[in-house]
């Protein structure tokens, strides 16, 4: 299946009723998520290393089918649980060499499950890195040093940084960028006219939002409240043009895109139209 489309993480307890039949206990969640969708991003690897019994319980709970990706522990791409990152420690090995090979351990209990794990990294400004030629020295570094058998994704989230370096570098290292729509990145869409953003055999994407605006409007995440057909359109259009060079294209939506997103995957999907 070339499109793996689905929500970025499936415990919200406000999808009861909307989303999973009434009375589902949260330990269900995941059963009855994986037959409506057959892949999922895990959100809760940013904020814990998952230990060997939770990614067992994944694979239990799964169908074989099925495809998790997940992002990287922050302690490796924010450097710890500070407020603001530590650039002492964002990719640097000697740093989080037990928390990689901790996290990649567990992802790859997956085996076939496992989808492409994501490197999400915060906004950096020059207290971190002094400019994005730092950071690429840095991810370069890191990228080279990690194992095969996995598939890498990189999240960057100075709009800025978004250029031919970054892109050259990428596809040295078959590793994709991540596509993302958030409230201050320019749309995916805009940046296809000026790069070619394909820099790995499969694209990846994630819808976002705005997280204020969307929380203005709802406590619960059980309907659509922002119309984003126009963003969808574009987002419908670019997919169909990376399915047309890349073996897979993996896209997730979060709650805070439009409010429900299981309704955004789902109206995405049909603009898409048939593959």
């Amino acid at each position: 299946m070339p499109l793996h489309a689905g929500t970025s993480s499936w415990s919200e307890k406000s999808w009861v009723g909307p989303f999973y039949p009434k009375g589902t206990q949260p330990g269900q969640f995941l059963t009855h998520y994986a037959t409506r969708f057959k892949t999922v991003e895990a959100d809760v690897t940013y904020y814990r290393i998952p230990d060997k019994k939770l990614v067992d319980g994944w694979n239990d709970k799964t169908p074989d089918d099925f495809v998790l990706s997940a992002k990287f522990p922050r302690s490796i791409v924010h450097g710890g649980e500070g407020a603001r990152p530590d650039p002492d420690k964002v990719l640097v090995l000697d740093e989080i060499r037990g928390d990689l090979d901790l996290f990649l351990e567990s992802m790859g209990r997956l085996g076939p499950k496992c989808g492409p794990l994501v490197m999400q990294f915060p906004y950096f400004n020059k207290t971190v890195f002094a400019g994005a030629g730092q950071f690429l020295e840095r991810l370069d570094a890191f990228l080279e040093a990690l194992p095969d058998g996995f598939r890498f994704a990189v999240e960057v989230r100075n709009k800025y940084w978004i250029n031919g370096a970054l892109l050259d570098l990428l596809r040295r290292h078959r590793t994709a960028l991540v596509l993302v729509d958030l409230a201050y990145m320019p749309h995916p869409a805009s940046l296809d006219n000026r790069f070619d953003l394909i820099t790995a055999d499969f694209s990846y994407a994630r819808l976002i939002g705005d997280r204020k605006a969307v929380d203005k409007l709802t406590s619960t995440f059980d309907k659509i409240v922002v119309d984003h057909g126009e963003r969808l359109d574009r987002w419908a259009e670019l997919i169909r043009t990376h399915l047309e060079r890349v073996s897979e294209v993996y896209v997730y939506a979060n709650n805070h895109y439009a409010g429900h997103g299981p309704a955004t995957v789902r109206d995405l999907v049909e603009r898409i139209g048939p593959q």
